[in-house]
């Protein structure tokens, strides 16, 4: 996620230039980086896909159901200790949960959980 972006004006060396701070999305470090006003930046295409949780393997990875019926089995269960725990104790207590799956440029993480189960 971009959380400032500020420019500089033109100097004596040349075009003005963006400066952006960005917060990685996987791993939360603060990115920084400062590019000329006049170039293009790429942007990444991050998308969110919504899996229904089926087991969690003792190595710490989770099998997924995906909307066409098959199974997802290379993710691992996310870092974050809170949805962690959320993840752990519900799966534990019988719970439907499905899962936000967040991937951009290759990677691919557990980033937010819903419970489905009827009340």
């Amino acid at each position: 996620d971009v959380v400032e972006v500020s420019t500089s004006k033109t100097g004596k060396h040349g075009h003005a230039k963006c400066h952006f701070v960005a917060i990685d999305i996987f791993t939360g470090k603060k990115l920084e980086d400062i590019v000329p006003s006049s170039h293009n930046c790429d942007v990444p295409h991050v998308n969110r896909t919504e899996y229904q949780l089926i087991d969690i393997s003792e190595d710490g990875f989770v099998s997924l159901l995906t909307d066409n019926g098959n199974t997802k089995d290379d993710l691992k269960l996310p870092t974050d200790e809170t949805l962690l725990g959320q993840i752990k104790d519900g799966f534990a207590e019988g719970k439907d949960l499905v899962v936000s799956v967040m991937s951009a440029m290759g990677e691919e993480q557990i980033n937010a959980l819903k419970d489905i189960s009827a009340t």
